[in-house]
């Protein structure tokens, strides 16, 4: 393992990752740490801004490639730097495009909870460290599988296919996160809270802790996310076999998700045609890793800046027909978690009238604003919890 990750990574690839990780870290304090540090639900001006900054800066670490990629790697020439901007920037627009489609998954995921509209931030953030830590590992495991196993190459290939082929077909209503087998085990071993009371995700109650709602709607994102990335990092593989570029690519698209989620929640049903655009995407990219040996057999290689308009082009033509052709593709979701009740009414900055009707509770009623003193709202049956 150790001879790989030295053949992965100079020591040019070293400082680079550094400062990349140091700029991510910096970004991701000041989101939560600042702005975030009062719960709230991100407006649309915020939400565009944060994901206007997200892409400015994949689209600047994309020129320090093509103008920089020589400084850390002086054997690459000019045009093998632009070369591996383009590869970069089909991976980001493949991995954005995927994440446009996990959307769908967590719009579901937090209607199935009843997650209040001011606490799915909160829940995003960590799922976005979770997922970086989990997408460098399953990119290094997939990079090492290939090296050491060049066949992998056509097992991923096919694995593109099929995913194409289930994503073209697929419907919502199979998405059902409470069958969801991480969920049911740790529905078993921990003490929960069943209530949106607190917007930690450990409160203390007579000495004892117990989980909030929040803990088990982050295990289904993160295990979603598990899922999706077996899809889409052999999707990267498939348009460049460099994994410094596989990885930044892909860090950077998941970066924005949680600022792209508040901009998009409202208007994800329109993106009818989305479906169908990934699976063609995945599909042309599976074709392409399997038919790369027999091209380069007879002295031909698909071009990066090909690939890039390809993906680019069938994505821009869904996003254009969903907006000409809206329709709503998203049903409703499984009846919600139950046993957590409804969040309190929301004073304020985030007043309960003002929640996006995307992003209602499904199957939780609306509380009243003048519970008679015989209704569950106006008689709570516990204190406050000590948060912890």
């Amino acid at each position: 393992m150790v001879i790989v990750a030295t053949h992965v990574w100079t020591l040019g690839d070293w400082w680079v990752l550094l400062g990349f990780h140091v700029l991510i870290a910096l970004m991701l304090a000041l989101d939560l740490g600042v702005l975030q540090r009062r719960p709230h639900v991100p407006g649309f001006t915020e939400a565009a801004l944060w994901s206007l900054v997200w892409i400015v800066l994949a689209l600047v670490f994309a020129g320090v490639i093509w103008w920089g990629y020589d400084w850390w790697h002086p054997e690459a020439d000019a045009e093998m730097c632009q070369e591996k901007a383009i590869e970069y920037l089909t991976g980001y627009i493949i991995e954005k495009a995927l994440s446009v489609d996990n959307l769908f998954v967590f719009l579901v995921i937090f209607r199935y909870f009843a997650v209040p509209p001011h606490l799915q931030h909160r829940v995003l953030f960590w799922g976005i460290v979770g997922a970086i830590l989990m997408r460098a590992s399953l990119i290094l495991a997939g990079y090492v599988l290939l090296t050491l196993f060049h066949w992998m190459t056509y097992l991923f290939g096919l694995l593109l296919l099929y995913t194409g082929w289930r994503l073209f077909w697929s419907v919502e209503e199979e998405i059902d996160p409470g069958r969801n087998p991480v969920l049911r085990l740790m529905q078993r071993i921990l003490p929960i809270e069943k209530s949106y009371a607190s917007e930690r995700f450990w409160v203390k109650r007579e000495g004892k802790w117990y989980a909030t709602p929040l803990p088990l709607v982050l295990l289904v994102v993160e295990t979603t996310d598990l899922l999706f990335a077996l899809d889409s990092i052999p999707a990267i593989f498939a348009v460049t076999d460099d994994v410094f570029v596989v990885y930044t690519s892909n860090i950077f698209a998941i970066l924005g998700l949680r600022a792209l989620y508040f901009l998009l929640a409202g208007s994800l049903l329109r993106f009818r045609f989305l479906n169908e655009g990934l699976s063609a995407v995945l599909v042309f990219v599976g074709l392409k890793m399997l038919s790369q040996d027999v091209l380069k057999h007879y002295g031909y290689e698909i071009p990066p800046l090909l690939s890039l308009g390809v993906v680019g082009g069938i994505l821009g033509v869904a996003v254009v027909a969903s907006l000409l052709w809206p329709g709503e593709v998203l049903r409703r979701p499984p009846e919600a978690a139950a046993f957590f009740e409804p969040p309190p009414e929301q004073g304020g900055e985030n007043p309960a009238e003002t929640e996006p009707a995307a992003q209602m509770p499904h199957g939780v009623p609306p509380v009243s604003p003048n519970p008679s003193p015989a209704s569950p709202a106006a008689s709570p049956t516990t204190p406050p919890p000590a948060d912890g």
